[in-house]
């Protein structure tokens, strides 16, 4: 995957955790944002999510979508990665 994929994300959220690791073990780069502690990004999800604070949100080249709940079939057919590492 050549886009840059960032995660809209709390310290405190379990499906963030779960990306995150999913990711991980895709060996795909991430960035990550944490909403309570980045000025303005939480006006960014609530943005994208109809004024739903919906973490993790995540931005790969322009275009927004919310993985929660946390369902990796969906997150791999949006990435276009493998399902299974």
């Amino acid at each position: 995957m050549d886009e840059v994929v960032t995660i809209y994300s709390t310290c405190w959220c379990c499906d963030c955790r779960r990306v995150k690791n999913f990711l991980r073990d895709r060996k795909v780069a991430f960035r990550e944002v944490n909403i309570d502690e980045t000025p303005g990004a939480e006006e960014i999800v609530l943005r994208v999510n109809n004024g739903r604070r919906k973490v993790p949100t995540l931005e790969v080249a322009g275009r927004f979508f919310a993985c929660s709940p946390f369902d990796p079939h969906r997150l791999a057919e949006e990435l276009k990665i493998p399902l299974n590492s």
